[in-house]
């Protein structure tokens, strides 16, 4: 016991001081773990901003090098890298982080996944090692290449799957950490969803682009007369929406089993629109046919061919079926030349979906046309009723009650004016007639004989005015040499009332019934009697051959009468 007033003894002191000591040690202790927990809340912190960064933005490529360089910070690594793996095996692409552009450029290619990151392909588990240089798997770097000794590899999961591997290399203060690996592969997790977030967003914009395609193509065919432009539509999207150098739409294959080139898109090749192929001509067509209707994909590069633009050294090539019932089949092309790496597999459903579409609304657009048509033909055919039921009969009854009443007239005058009318009249019900034929005839009909004497007469009348009548069935019953013999009649008749009559009309005639009558008749002067014949004379050659006859007259009122007539059979 201490007295009041007296000094403390020598133990008193020494027990002061070491509760002193053990304090400062609690407080220092205490201070250790305050910082410990402020750091793991830093770390915490920064693991959730990483986090963040990620997870920001949509497009796929801009995501991964997010993701590169937030590893980079996280985990303080001076280098880091993403390696996307391929389907076949290997690394399909890397994005790098710390290397500039010529230094990369100087390493010559990039990593192909051997080594240490060929072990974390073939192993996806996280990976630590302290030195590089001394690691079993190791195999070196190239010249130029920076000195690295510290390494970390993770996987990056999409939805289960190795998507790839992050790999981050020399930690810019000693070597990466236990709790730098659990960061990392934190990350990773997130980055595994950033990246299906990302490849959805693309997948959906992919079908976008395809759907606005196919949108473009049907407003296209809206248009009644552009089917052909529709076409080159088809063609122009594909080769944008495949990143294609070059696209073709094939039809056939005809009855000598080739295909007529409708459509071509590329720049720098021969124009091969309108020219026919055979399938042995192209590889990617040849290919095409024996797929039996499946797409088929096909790399030229380095294959012999000597084909049409064989200047351009082809690569990969897409080629797709169009089939439709109201239109013709048809094979769409899409190229790349040879260097340009090949069409994604996830292309070919997209490409395949899009034929096929297209294809239908080309065929909707076809049946469109054809009952547009359907309608035309029927008010044709209700029209030619009309003309031959009510107008026909009219004016026939007209020159009937005219003629009837021309015996009890006796002026002669009058009487010549009675009969021009009924003449005028006759005329009229034969260009009636001529306009029910007319009615009658389909568009598809331009290789009919009455078609081909409109274009001569048109071709050789020159600056006379030309009047063309027909009655009877003269396509369906004046084919073969019987045709080409008309034609050739009405050509140099024609021709002799444009040259040599001094005509200012000409009214061709052509008349079938129990046999064909042709009459071509001018008002001009005549023929000259000084002129060759050896026109004529051929023309008669033609009607001896066939059994019929040629007369040439002049007539009452000046001008001149050819009638040219032959059998039928």
């Amino acid at each position: 016991m201490t007295v009041p007033g007296s000094r403390p003894g020598p133990g008193h002191t020494s027990g002061s001081s070491l509760a002193g000591m053990r304090l400062t040690e609690l407080i220092d202790e205490v201070q250790d773990r305050l910082s410990a927990v402020a750091r793991s809340q830093a770390r915490v912190q920064q693991l959730l901003d990483a986090f963040l960064a990620v997870s920001t933005g949509l497009d796929l490529e801009s995501t991964l090098r997010r993701i590169v360089e937030t590893a980079c910070d996280l985990v303080e690594a001076r280098y880091g890298a993403l390696g996307v793996l391929a389907p076949e095996g290997g690394l399909a692409a890397f994005i790098h982080v710390g290397i500039g552009d010529e230094q990369a450029a100087a390493m010559g290619s990039l990593p192909e996944g051997k080594g240490v990151l060929g072990q974390l392909i073939t192993e996806p588990y996280p990976l630590r090692i302290a030195d590089l240089g001394r690691h079993p798997s190791s195999v070196g770097f190239p010249p130029g290449h920076p000195e690295m000794h510290t390494f970390l590899g993770v996987p990056v999961l999409v939805r289960g799957t190795v998507f790839g591997n992050l790999y981050m290399t020399e930690k810019r203060h000693g070597e990466f950490t236990p709790e730098d690996e659990a960061v990392l592969t934190a990350l990773a997790g997130a980055a595994g969803v950033a990246v299906d977030n990302a490849r959805l967003y693309e997948e959906a914009e992919e079908r976008r682009r395809w759907a606005t395609a196919l949108s473009d193509v049907r407003e296209s065919l809206l248009d009644p007369a552009s089917a052909e432009a529709a076409l080159r539509l088809i063609a122009e999207r594909v080769a944008v929406l495949t990143d294609a150098e070059a696209a073709w739409i094939m039809v056939g294959p005809d009855a000598d089993t080739t295909y007529e080139v409708r459509v071509q898109v590329g720049e720098g090749l021969q124009d091969l629109t309108g020219t026919r192929l055979a399938v042995a001509d192209s590889p990617v067509l040849q290919a095409a046919v024996a797929d039996d209707r499946e797409v088929t994909s096909l790399d030229m590069s380095g294959m012999a061919y000597d084909g049409p633009n064989a200047h351009v050294d082809w690569g990969p090539c897409l080629a797709v079926p169009m089939c439709g019932t109201h239109t013709e089949e048809a094979v769409l092309v899409a190229a790349r030349k040879a260097g340009a790496p090949p069409f994604d597999a996830a292309l070919v459903p997209l490409v395949a979906a899009f034929a096929d579409q297209a294809a239908v609304a080309l065929d909707r657009a076809a049946q469109q046309r054809v009952a547009r048509q359907l309608d035309v033909y029927e008010d044709r055919d209700r029209i030619a009723r009309d003309l031959h039921d009510h107008v026909i009969q009219r004016v026939f009854a007209a020159g009937l009650g005219l003629q009837s009443v021309l015996p009890r007239v006796t002026d002669p005058q009058a009487r010549s004016r009675i009969t021009d009318v009924v003449r005028q009249l006759d005329e009229t019900v034969r260009d009636i007639r001529t306009s029910i034929f007319d009615l009658h005839t389909t568009d598809s009909s331009d290789d009919g004989l009455r078609r081909r004497v409109l274009d001569t007469v048109a071709s050789t009348a020159g600056d006379l005015e030309s009047t063309v009548r027909t009655s009877g069935a003269v396509d369906t019953l004046v084919t073969g040499e019987l045709a080409t013999d008309v034609v050739a009649v009405v050509r140099e008749a024609v021709s002799n009332a444009a040259r040599h009559s001094g005509a200012r009309n000409v009214t061709v005639t052509l008349d079938v019934g129990d046999e064909l009558v042709l009459e071509v008749v001018d008002n001009g002067r005549g023929i000259d009697a000084r002129a060759a014949r050896s026109g004529l004379h051929n023309l008669a050659g033609r009607a001896t051959h066939r059994g019929g006859g040629l007369t040439v007259g002049a007539l009452p009122d000046g001008g001149t009468r050819l009638r040219w007539w032959a059998p039928l059979s």
